[in-house]
């Protein structure tokens, strides 16, 4: 018997169940781990400073926003390097998550028509990729607790790894799903970068939650329907620490929810999971029904 007639063959059907891609991703976990890797060394090929320019964007973006928000729209927040890295980290991990999961399977044409392999995989290491670059950004926000000298909410903090597994479920499913629908539609890797400048201004990051929740009054949960807003708030909640902070002219400055507790905020962060978990189900199992022409569409 020769070595091909030995390898195992991987059919592709669309009828494989949900269970049966999730065994089969787990199978290939070493490839995965093995794309994360390959992803990184991509991005920062033939780089002089490599893993510095993932702390350069939130540096860069944080001197930008503080300089039209701080110094020139004046918003009072205090402290607010804080409070605008808390959320645009956690926005970082998921637009550049998303963004690179969606256009994953196009990018790697070559490897999808020659070798076979859960092709969801590449999706979900481009997610990787994108918490590996999450943890080395939190170095900025660390150097700047350690220079503020800024302390965290310890009973928030606890729920700090329940709000990373929310978002990246929310940017596995969203990824997976959209990486399926790119192969035959190109225009959706273009159509997802103009939703993202969107999404991220709807989502409180570089201004308070309370400004909009506020004059939304009973109807504020319509806002909180961004899956995006929960987690960020937890963030900020956990990180920022801080409700209605005193401003400049001593007056206090609504933040985040006044009276939420942390049942308040894991409430929140479950619903996003849960919805997240439904969505990840649904786009293995429309990644399952259309992969078996990728190969002809690449």
């Amino acid at each position: 018997m020769s070595r091909a007639e030995a390898k195992p063959t991987r059919v592709i059907s669309n009828r494989t169940t949900v269970t049966q891609r999730v065994v089969e991703i787990w199978r290939y976990r070493e490839l995965l781990v093995g794309l994360v890797r390959k992803e990184l060394k991509v991005k920062y090929k033939n780089s002089a400073l490599g893993f510095f320019w993932s702390m350069a964007n939130p540096a860069l973006y944080l001197g930008v926003f503080y300089l039209v928000f701080q110094l020139v729209l004046k918003n009072g927040i205090p402290y607010f390097a804080i409070y605008l890295l808390s959320g645009l980290l956690v926005w970082n991990l998921f637009s550049t998550g998303l963004a690179a999961a969606t256009g994953s399977i196009v990018t790697n044409s070559a490897i999808v028509k020659k070798v076979s392999f859960p092709r969801e995989i590449l999706a979900l290491a481009a997610v990787g990729a994108s918490l590996i670059h999450f943890f080395l950004q939190g170095c900025v926000l660390l150097i700047a607790l350690v220079g503020f000298r800024y302390v965290p909410s310890p009973t928030f903090m606890l729920l700090i790894p329940v709000a990373l597994v929310a978002l990246l479920l929310l940017a596995s499913a969203l990824g997976v799903m959209l990486a399926a629908v790119n192969v035959y539609a190109r225009d959706t890797q273009h159509l997802l970068e103009l939703v993202l400048l969107a999404w991220f201004w709807m989502t409180p990051i570089v201004y308070q939650y309370r400004l909009v929740a506020d004059r939304l009054g009973e109807n504020a949960w319509l806002y909180r329907l961004n899956p995006v807003t929960p987690i960020v708030l937890t963030f900020q909640r956990a990180i920022y620490n801080q409700t209605d902070p005193v401003g400049p002219a001593g007056l206090r400055i609504g933040v985040l929810p006044a009276d939420a507790g942390p049942l308040w905020y894991l409430t929140q962060l479950l619903i996003v999971a849960g919805v997240s978990l439904v969505l990840l189900a649904l786009a293995l199992k429309l990644f399952g029904r259309v992969e078996g022409n990728f190969a002809e569409e690449l």
